[in-house]
């Protein structure tokens, strides 16, 4: 007779983040710098079917611990990569309160629909110098 396998169960206290794997071994993924891919995993902690995700730069800068400057360039990298896209745009108002910019994240469900997978798109640049015949320019 066989042994009962232990079953093993995940850790409910937080939640559970699915990623796939395909899309952490493509080129697109793997040729980020690593703030980029911290925002990924950032922007799914808050992901929700029902709508988009409200983060800013500022928050994004806090929680990598990095500038602004470099929190804003991996949110450019994200969207040029096909990887977000922007659901609604920010809002400053003294009076009223200020509200975040909202992104759909490509790779997720949204609104009840499949994922987009738009970083599926993304061709990297290739250069044109003599001296670098063939090579892609990945940033």
């Amino acid at each position: 007779m066989a042994k009962k396998k232990p079953k093993l169960g995940y850790d409910h206290r937080g939640g559970v983040m699915a990623v796939s794997i395909g899309m952490r071994k493509a080129c697109v993924y793997e040729s980020m710098p690593a703030t980029a891919k911290v925002l990924m995993d950032l922007l799914q902690q808050h992901w929700h079917y029902e709508k988009p995700v409200a983060y800013g730069v500022r928050e994004a800068a806090e929680k990598i611990g990095c500038k602004r400057n470099t929190a804003c360039k991996a949110f450019k990298i994200l969207q040029e990569r096909g990887f977000i896209t922007c659901a609604n745009e920010s809002l400053f108002n003294s009076k009223t309160g200020s509200k975040t910019r909202e992104w759909r994240l490509t790779w997720m469900p949204f609104d009840y629909k499949n994922p987009t997978h738009d970083w599926e798109k993304w061709q990297p640049e290739k250069i044109n110098h003599p001296s670098q015949k063939g090579y892609y320019k990945l940033d």
